[in-house]
């Protein structure tokens, strides 16, 4: 269903994923400081790459890469109408591919990577092909996941997640078969009071030299209306914030 946020629209009515509070919470997130060089894996409809353009430095360049062809009509479309056009390069093809590709043309590393990653690793599956393919880990575990972040981050870049709660053993385990470490963990619940449903995660290379940041915050107050901390993160981008 479409979306209208205060600087852009988002149309993902071909995606196998629509629009998401998950998204949108990892896009206000995310630490861009003064990144000039992102990447979005999975872009889907383009949120997290417009997203991205709109906080970014006004000379950063961002890079979608996204493997589901109706995915990559919508996000196309969405970018071409934004006002950052110029800004973010849609690619279509897989993670796995362009690091190849990445290898072979000697490219500059990411000082950002931003994904919001499949997740589940078994269950029923819809029977809509696109968006199990988005929501199932089949074409993109963890593993190949973080392989291709260690390949293509910057020595100094971060990458930028948020994954189930439930999923941090597996996205861990994952992890230990790579040089990368987790140097800030926030536990996000849905409501305050209840039980945490998801994990913000910034992820960089080598071994941990600063201690770990960890933070809580929860999307919506016991009243149910939006808390002070999502408001902050993301009254740039909803209309009625």
């Amino acid at each position: 269903m479409p979306f209208t946020f205060k600087q852009f629209h988002i149309d993902d009515s071909r995606c196998g994923m629509s629009v998401s509070t998950d998204g949108v919470l990892l896009g206000a997130w995310a630490a861009l400081g003064e990144a000039k060089n992102i990447l979005d894996i999975g872009a889907g409809s383009g949120l997290l790459s417009l997203m991205a353009a709109q906080r970014s430095h006004h000379a950063a360049k961002i890079t979608a890469i996204e493997l589901d062809s109706a995915a990559v009509d919508d996000c196309q479309a969405n970018i071409g109408r934004s006002p950052w056009s110029a800004k973010v390069t849609l690619l279509h093809t897989s993670i796995q591919s362009y690091c190849l590709s990445f290898i072979q043309h000697t490219q500059a590393p990411f000082d950002h990577i931003i994904c919001n990653p499949p997740y589940f690793t078994n269950g029923p599956q819809t029977q809509n092909i696109a968006r199990a393919t988005a929501r199932h880990t089949d074409q993109l575990s963890f593993i190949e996941l973080l392989s291709a972040i260690t390949q293509l981050l910057h020595q100094q870049g971060t990458a930028s997640l948020i994954i189930p709660y439930q999923s941090l053993p597996q996205f861990k385990q994952a992890m230990a078969q790579t040089p990368l470490h987790i140097c800030e963990y926030v536990s996000v619940s849905s409501v305050e009071g209840k039980a945490q449903s998801r994990w913000l995660l910034a992820v960089k290379h080598g071994k941990a030299h600063k201690p770990i940041v960890n933070s809580q915050m929860h999307i919506r107050n016991k009243q149910g209306h939006y808390s002070a901390k999502m408001i902050d993160l993301c009254r740039d981008f909803y209309l009625k914030l």
